[in-house]
């Protein structure tokens, strides 16, 4: 039986991908730009203050990159604080682990006040011990610093703490860490077969999982 469950947030528990999937296109036409490219795909590796920079430099916003990056932060905000959706069925799994003893905690990309607003408002914070995020451990997910902070945090041995990870880069870095590791499917992670293969156990969704109780709590 596992005694502990570190999870990820956004797509893994929020179904929650697709405002980072569409803001950058988003963000321009609410000023009445029309993308001349694939906004989303370009913006991926960049930061918010480049994005704004980008947006100035090659259309012509009449803002300065502070008050863009205001206004982008302040979208995704209120999509956390009003629209963010768990999965289906996450409540009462989570719920289920947390009844069965398994201790939980977040380990997360995004900001702490953003997830604990969300997870709050869906009725979830209170199973978690907390959250720790990347930006607390000065780290991004291609380092297992976030998961090991996150373990430390509800005190349990990497023999028995298992991972939930819907992006194939981040399940592999708990992984190769020594963790166990759970693959949760969601649509914006295109590799779901490696997903698959790399976890020790692999969710289609958390209303058909049967299976995974026979791997947890045996």
């Amino acid at each position: 039986m596992i005694k502990g469950a570190i999870f990820d947030v956004d797509g893994t528990l929020l179904d929650s991908m697709g405002v980072w999937d569409t803001i950058g296109e988003d963000y321009l036409r609410s000023l009445g730009y029309e993308p001349r490219e694939k906004l989303n795909e370009k913006f991926r590796t960049m930061s918010i203050r480049e994005a704004a920079a980008y947006y100035i430099s090659e259309y012509g916003v009449p803002l300065s990159v502070e008050e863009i990056c205001r206004q982008v932060n302040g979208w995704i905000e209120r999509f956390y604080r009003e629209e963010a959706r768990l999965k289906p069925g996450a409540a009462s799994f989570v719920k289920r682990l947390c009844d069965a003893g398994v201790k939980l905690v977040i380990a997360t990309a995004t900001d702490d006040f953003l997830v604990e607003a969300a997870l709050r408002r869906c009725g979830v914070m209170e199973y978690f011990s907390g959250l720790v995020t990347c930006t607390h451990v000065n780290q991004g997910k291609d380092r297992p610093d976030v998961y090991r902070a996150a373990m430390e945090r509800i005190g349990t041995g990497r023999e028995d703490t298992v991972v939930f990870e819907d992006s194939l880069k981040a399940l592999r870095t708990a992984r190769d860490d020594g963790f166990s590791t759970v693959g949760v499917c969601d649509r914006y992670e295109r590799d779901q077969a490696g997903l698959a293969a790399l976890a020790d156990f692999y969710l289609k969704s958390y209303t058909d999982c049967e299976e995974f109780w026979k791997f947890a709590l045996a």
